[in-house]
């Protein structure tokens, strides 16, 4: 009896449990299957731009210094002490052609040119005394053979031309040595050779300097020079001179003056004709005029300032101009089609730059292309337009098209 009530205290929970197990296990078989629904795969949100052709026309991109087309070094021409020079004979003052810059101690000059104007008057009577005394002479000579005290004709001693002849080349030494004395005292003004600038002044008040001593280095500001590098490649998309021949090349020249963008106009006249041998560059030589004299408002083109160039090249004609980020291994387009579904697309690709490519063909007129592709495109993968959002109604997007390396008209 006693095991009997073990045996059931212990068997009737677990049969419970069994029974539980397996009338879960008969209700899950019998539930019956879900419905299957194939998911479609979410079309990637891109943005588009059309293809469009406009005019083209290149430019180059380089950069140099600004520096002055005519610099002198003015020096002495004379020796002495200097004893005044000009308010504007300073670092950065600037002067008009025949300015007086600098004046050298005159009193030395003025005495020997008064020698030279006494020497001149003392040649001048030794020219008339032999004039005389050779008229004497043929006076006495034609009187000798009108007494046949003489035969034959009269020698040139005899009529002192010899004398005379002495008389003159003297006179020519003293005027001579006069003009050479007037020329040393005119020296003694050191006069502006052009419109320009003093650059660095070497002399001053008091210093006495000889011949040839450095006053100041000076420039003309006239007209002002850049020298531009071009590398082979950039030498495709510009139409330079030929030697002998007129014409020059717009160009724009950049630069950050004072915390503003500031540009110039000038022109490319000449190239230097020759590439250098370390860099393997061309020079070509951009000039503005007047560059300190800019118009109201803009800074002056000062010398020494380092721009950047924008050099007006050849037409390309109508071109595709398509970021180049839009682009997939350099010259792949993914095209968008009308089913919504995007395809790879090679195009011909004319020249690119640091933002855009241009493309002249393996791209039509119209066609819808990706501005920034998917980040795995694959053919046939299926997107969706910015317009395409709940509550959005932009349009399809354009791609933005800014004014770097070419110009573009029309």
């Amino acid at each position: 009896m006693t095991f009997l009530k073990k045996l059931g205290k212990y068997a009737i929970p677990l049969i419970v449990i069994g029974v539980g197990i397996f009338g879960a296990r008969m209700m899950i078989a019998a539930r019956p299957e879900p419905p299957k629904v194939a998911i479609k795969p979410p079309a990637v949100l891109v943005e588009v731009a059309t293809a469009a052709r406009q005019a083209v026309t290149f430019t180059v991109q380089s950069q140099g210094s600004i520096s002055p087309r005519t610099r002198t070094t003015l020096v002495a021409e004379v020796s002495g002490q200097i004893v005044e020079v000009a308010p504007a004979f300073v670092a950065g003052g600037f002067f008009k052609k025949g300015d007086v810059l600098v004046r050298v101690d005159p009193s030395n000059y003025q005495n020997a040119l008064k020698r030279a104007e006494a020497g001149v008057k003392r040649a001048e009577t030794q020219v008339a005394t032999e004039n005389a005394l050779a008229g004497y002479a043929a006076q006495d000579w034609e009187r000798l053979r009108s007494l046949n005290a003489t035969r034959g004709p009269a020698s040139d001693l005899t009529l002192r031309k010899p004398q005379l002849a002495e008389a003159l080349a003297e006179l020519d030494s003293a005027e001579a040595e006069y003009q050479r004395a007037l020329k040393d005292l005119e020296r003694t003004v050191i006069r502006a050779p052009y419109d320009g600038m003093v650059r660095e002044k070497r002399a001053d008040v008091g210093q006495f300097v000889n011949t040839g001593t450095a006053l100041a280095e000076s420039f003309a500001t006239d007209v002002a020079e850049v020298r531009l590098p071009l590398t082979q490649a950039d030498l495709r998309f510009v139409q330079l001179p030929r030697p002998g021949e007129t014409g020059a090349l717009p160009v724009k020249l950049h630069a950050q003056v004072g915390g503003a963008q500031q540009t110039w106009d000038g022109l490319v006249v000449r190239s230097e004709g020759v590439f250098d041998e370390s860099q393997r560059v061309l020079h070509v030589v951009a000039q503005i005029p007047d560059p300190y004299e800019p118009p109201p408002g803009a800074e002056p083109a000062r010398v020494g300032t380092f721009v950047t160039a924008e050099i007006t090249g050849r037409t390309a004609g109508r071109l595709f101009v398509i970021p180049r980020h839009s682009l997939s291994r350099g010259d792949t387009l993914w095209i968008v089609g009308d089913d919504m579904k995007i395809q790879p697309q090679t195009v011909q690709i004319v020249r690119s730059d640091r933002d855009y490519a241009y493309i002249d063909g393996g791209l039509d007129e119209g066609e819808r292309y990706c501005v920034t592709p998917p980040a795995q495109p694959l053919p046939g993968m299926e997107v969706r337009l910015d317009d395409d959002r709940p509550g959005s109604g932009s349009p399809v997007g354009t791609a933005a098209v800014a004014d770097t390396g070419v110009r573009r008209d029309g």
